[in-house]
């Protein structure tokens, strides 16, 4: 199979072509496995935090990719769940220990043996993956294949961060930056929060201009007031800047959710410039999201059948993975980016 892979960690300013095209061995599957033909695979900010460094995969040579569309062709001896042609969608979360306390009260995101599709497992940027049955998710059929595998990660886990916000129809939301996840997860909160008013900060003009025509109540850069204060606001920035900003933007009990596994470290002097009475006191609330459980996925994934949710898209070949990463690392954005694997 054809496959693009990583075999050390690069800083794409420097080398703008990380990722090497190669044939590789099929995997092959385990008792409760299914092997997977990739027909699409979302391009990710994670995956620059794996090709950079800010979270390290486990091995190399590594396929990277985790927001993966394919049909089952083949499955292990104890593997029922699928079918042979079933179209089914592989998230981030890859596999976890099912047992620990965290896997016992619906936790799994935190399982001390989590384990990362594309990080601590080979991922989609190749023709055929592996997983176990338990993590894979059948698919709307309302859905394309280049539509549904944004859902897979930029979706369900900014649906994870909108649950973490504890929303209330009628509060002000935010998104600090309007990438792949920001744009989802505004369709979703405009159809579970139809009263609130969506503020959209972002430094790209393409970005801006999105969040306006899918109806923001507000857009403006990082450094720019808002008209009102925010209730809840969803981070999905790489650098800290926009966070210590926002901070000063909240009503008194506010919450500020960070959607990244990890921030850049570039403008880390910037938390220095956190004034406690400005941007943290009055009861003002910081989380992180971290992972996502496969029950987030399964909810997002019905919910977003049922609005239903239409991802904007850019589509690249496998061959032109590296200018996807690129675009994505240089701020060139309008909704997700998606890899078309089949026929490669």
């Amino acid at each position: 199979m054809k496959a693009m892979i990583l075999s050390q960690i690069e800083d794409l300013s420097v080398n703008r072509s990380p990722l090497k095209l190669v044939e590789r061995p099929l995997p092959s599957c385990g008792e409760r496995d299914i092997l997977v033909r990739v027909l699409t695979c979302g391009v990710c900010r994670t995956d620059l935090d794996e090709i950079e460094g800010r979270t390290l995969p486990a091995f190399f040579p590594i396929i990277v990719g985790h927001q993966i569309v394919g049909t089952v062709v083949g499955k292990g001896k104890n593997a029922h769940r699928f079918q042979e042609g079933d179209r089914v969608g592989i998230a981030w979360i890859h596999s976890s220990c099912g047992k620990c306390h965290y896997c016992q009260n619906g936790r799994e995101n935190l399982c001390p043996e989590f384990k990362g599709t594309g990080r601590d497992a080979h991922g989609g940027y190749a023709e055929y993956t592996v997983v176990g049955e338990d993590f894979a998710y059948p698919l709307p059929a309302v859905f394309s294949d280049e539509e549904a595998a944004p859902l897979l990660c930029a979706g369900a886990v900014g649906y994870r961060a909108l649950k973490l916000g504890k929303i209330e129809n009628g509060e002000n939301i935010g998104f600090l930056g309007f990438g792949a996840s920001g744009h989802l997860v505004m369709k979703v909160a405009r159809y579970l929060y139809p009263d609130s008013k969506i503020f959209v900060f972002s430094r790209s003009q393409k970005e801006q201009s999105l969040a306006w025509e899918m109806g923001a109540f507000w857009v403006g850069h990082f450094d720019h007031q808002p008209p009102e204060k925010l209730h809840c606001v969803i981070d999905t920035t790489p650098v800290w800047k926009p966070v210590v900003s926002v901070l000063g933007k909240l009503t008194p009990g506010g919450r500020l959710i960070i959607n990244a596994i990890r921030k850049e470290e570039g403008d880390k002097e910037y938390l220095w410039q956190l004034d406690y009475p400005e941007h943290l006191w009055m009861e003002k609330e910081v989380k992180t999201v971290a992972n996502v459980t496969r029950q987030d996925v399964v909810e997002f994934l019905e919910l977003a059948g049922r609005i239903p949710i239409r991802p904007e898209i850019e589509v690249f070949g496998l061959q032109e993975a590296n200018c996807a990463l690129l675009e994505l690392k240089e701020g060139k954005i309008r909704g997700a980016k998606v890899l078309r694997i089949e026929g490669a």
